[in-house]
């Protein structure tokens, strides 16, 4: 009961954000990356940490929606003695991964949050990435677990030189996590990956649930670094995510959409607030607009989280 209580209260009647650009403390001299920050979300959080003088790394793969993020963050906080850089990767494909962290620890020599947003959520069924995986397995669980796994290194070092719990790792989950298979992905038993599924929407709230697992799994092996590793449905938003929907979809799912800043005060509570920062063995899930959320027990107790990683890991070896 529990459960559904706060997906419906993820949807309606949501509580105030507590962590917001108006008492979010100053983070000058702090380096953070959000994925996916030249958009949606992932820009507003960029604005929030820029006006509070950090500095934020925007990874993405266009040069060009890069460029325009940065002139647009920097033209809402003209007075910030912060920085905020482009990062040019392609999560859909790996082997960009590698290069863009060689050149972000070229340039940088510590990394305080990483922010795990960009995703894809319904594009064209049978797409894939560059590397035969369904899309949105490979934008939203290999590019990010690989992008994490690389940065790790950099996250242990500033962890050892700070507070624990400041240095943290957040994932993109979703409502749609609610709907993910039982224990978070299904396997097909006969080829060892997650299974296919016919409707787009499935395959995305399977990563949905991905996700969770690798948050878990990230905080059971980096806890002991003091590194924190939470997961986060941002709530439902107007956004980027809802291009590849057919059109009635979009019509459908209207009265429950809010702007994107509110996904962006989510995101910030889960990497930036005390209370997501307590060090521990668990990931803690966060939903809109800031607050612990009751994942589905199956999720939450799942067995899955291994075989997910060990799957991941042998999926990016060659990138590494």
């Amino acid at each position: 009961m529990a459960f559904w209580r706060d997906v419906f209260h993820q949807c309606f009647f949501i509580p105030t954000p507590t962590l917001t650009e108006k008492n979010l403390p100053n983070q000058a001299g702090r380096v953070f990356i959000v994925t996916g920050g030249y958009a949606g979300v992932g820009k507003e959080l960029c604005k929030i940490l820029y006006g509070k003088n950090g500095t934020v790394y925007v990874a993405g793969r266009s040069q060009e929606k890069g460029d325009k993020a940065l002139a647009e963050i920097k033209a809402a906080h003209p007075s910030s003695d912060g920085r905020v850089e482009f990062l040019k990767l392609d999560l859909s494909d790996l082997a960009t991964i590698k290069p863009a962290v060689d050149e972000f620890t070229r340039r940088e020599q510590r990394l305080d949050v990483l922010t795990n947003n960009a995703g894809v959520m319904q594009p064209a069924q049978g797409s894939k990435d560059s590397h035969g995986h369904e899309l949105t397995i490979g934008t939203n669980c290999l590019g990010p677990y690989l992008l994490t796994q690389l940065l790790t290194p950099l996250l242990q070092k500033t962890a050892a030189s700070n507070s624990p719990g400041s240095v943290r790792v957040t994932w993109a989950a979703s409502l749609a996590t609610s709907f993910c298979p039982t224990g978070g992905v299904a396997w097909d038993e006969q080829t060892g990956n997650p299974k296919l599924h016919g409707q787009s929407m499935t395959n995305y709230a399977q990563t949905k649930g991905a996700n969770v697992l690798l948050a878990k799994g990230y905080v059971a092996q980096h806890s002991k670094d003091g590194i924190v590793s939470n997961a986060w449905n941002p709530g439902n938003l107007k956004s980027e995510l809802q291009r590849g929907m057919k059109w009635f979809e979009t019509f459908l799912i209207a009265p429950i959409l809010f702007p994107t800043y509110f996904g962006a005060y989510t995101e910030l509570f889960a990497g930036w607030s005390e209370e997501a920062g307590k060090v521990d063995t668990k990931a803690a899930y966060i939903g809109p607009w800031g607050r612990f959320v009751t994942l589905r027990k199956d999720v939450d107790e799942t067995k899955e989280v291994e075989r997910f990683i060990e799957w991941c890991e042998k999926e990016t070896k060659a990138y590494r």
